[in-house]
């Protein structure tokens, strides 16, 4: 097996919204705000290469959208989606699965694009992962979320024929990928957690977004259940802490992976490192 890291550029978010009820003269020490109080975030996306199959954990958000969109987030970076599957030496028909943590715009939105005026797949041999708690929460979608779940980035999946459901109780359809469920930030979001050089790998998503999200108290103010969030981070960060764990972040926006290590304080970052390194 062989991991790549898959750079798909950045965005920007409100650094309040980012980290919820910790007050900015703590968070800014780890995400540093701009004069419009936006933290750069990362959309860091993962190809996993095992025997005959090439899987890619998250796609980014896309350039599908009107300026108007991509306004309201401040997208930038030279990295691309397509380019970074190519510098690894792969192309998009030879994408096996494309398996999504959760259908939020800035997870999902690259693997639909639009040709010609219609919609269709990115990656067209693969299929592309959900569960059917998820996709029901994404397709019939609650007040607060309903701005994320993008109509145009999630039914032509369906449409295409293309999505498959993880069984949630079954075991992963993985040989070599377990999945941690959570569902304090949306519904059922997937935490695939790879067996990697004799080390798991946790793809975190935005169960810990960043290395600054790592406190318990950290929680973003766009999760459904932050309460939620906090138990789920508490049972993984022990988890993480007791097996050493390597945390892969989707949008810290300099660093990769970290482990993580019981303190008196509770489970705090240890060591920070890239991908490459392992």
């Amino acid at each position: 097996m062989v991991l790549h890291t898959i750079n798909t550029g950045f965005f920007k978010l409100d650094g309040g919204a980012m980290f919820g009820v910790v007050p900015k003269s703590i968070w800014q020490k780890t995400n540093p705000a701009d004069e419009m109080n936006m933290i750069s975030l990362a959309m860091r996306c993962l190809l996993v290469e095992d025997s005959n199959r090439l899987l890619l954990i998250d796609n980014g958000m896309g350039d599908k959208q009107d300026l108007k969109f991509f306004g309201h987030y401040h997208r930038f970076g030279d990295d691309s989606l397509i380019a970074s599957i190519h510098k690894a030496g792969f192309s998009e028909v030879d994408i096996t699965d494309m398996f999504l943590t959760h259908l939020h715009f800035d997870h999902c939105g690259g693997g639909v694009i639009v040709k010609d005026g219609k919609s269709e797949l990115l990656f067209p041999n693969a299929r592309y992962w959900s569960n059917a708690d998820h996709w029901q929460w994404a397709t019939e979608p609650n007040p607060r979320e309903k701005a994320s779940f993008l109509t145009e980035n999630i039914f032509p999946i369906k449409q295409s024929g293309n999505l498959t459901f993880v069984d949630l109780k079954e075991p992963s359809p993985f040989s070599q990928i377990q999945i941690f469920y959570a569902s304090g930030h949306t519904d059922k979001m997937m935490i695939p957690m790879i067996n990697y050089k004799g080390r798991t790998v946790c793809f975190m998503a935005d169960l810990i977004p960043s290395v600054g999200h790592i406190p318990l108290p950290y929680v973003m103010g766009y999760d459904t259940s932050p309460l939620l969030t906090m138990e789920e981070k508490a049972r993984f960060l022990k988890l993480a802490a007791d097996n050493s764990y390597i945390l892969f972040f989707e949008h810290d926006p300099l660093n990769e992976c970290c482990t993580v290590k019981h303190t008196e304080k509770g489970v705090r970052v240890d060591k920070v490192f890239s991908l490459n390194e392992l």
